[in-house]
C-alpha cells in the first residue's frame, strides 16, 4: 500500500513539472512558430508610418498589420519588440496603423501593454 502511494505521489509530480515546462517552452504571443522579432520584421512596409502620424500607410503595411493583427497581443508584441525600435518605431504612433488602415475588426481601444 506504501509503494502504491509513493508511485502515485511520484506520478504526480511528473504530471506537474511537465506541465511546468510545457508553459515555460510554450507559445508566446505570436505562437509557436514565430517571435514578436520575428512579426516586427515583416512590419518593415510600416517603418515611415510607424514614426510619422501624418505618413501615408501602404497598402502592404495594411495587409501586414491585418494578418498579424488578427492576434492583438502578437501585434503590440511586435511594435514593442527590438527589431522595431531597432527601425525606429514609436508605438505610440505605430500602434494607430490600423485605425489609419481601416481596419475595422481590431479591438476598440486595445492598448499594447505601456505604450509610452
Amino acid at each position: 500500500m506504501v509503494a502504491l502511494i509513493k508511485s502515485m505521489c511520484l506520478v504526480g509530480m511528473l504530471v506537474l513539472v511537465v506541465s511546468v515546462v510545457e508553459q515555460v517552452n510554450g507559445a508566446g504571443e505570436c505562437g509557436r512558430s514565430s517571435t514578436p522579432d520575428d512579426e516586427a520584421t515583416k512590419l518593415a512596409p510600416c517603418a515611415m508610418a510607424a514614426r510619422d502620424p501624418n505618413a501615408d500607410v501602404s497598402s502592404s503595411c495594411c495587409t501586414q498589420v491585418k494578418r498579424i493583427g488578427k492576434n492583438p497581443s502578437c501585434l503590440c508584441a511586435a511594435i514593442l519588440s527590438s527589431t522595431a525600435k531597432a527601425a525606429g518605431f514609436k508605438p505610440a504612433i505605430a500602434i494607430t496603423i490600423p485605425k489609419r488602415c481601416n481596419i475595422s475588426d481590431f479591438p476598440v481601444g486595445y492598448k499594447s501593454y505601456t505604450v509610452p
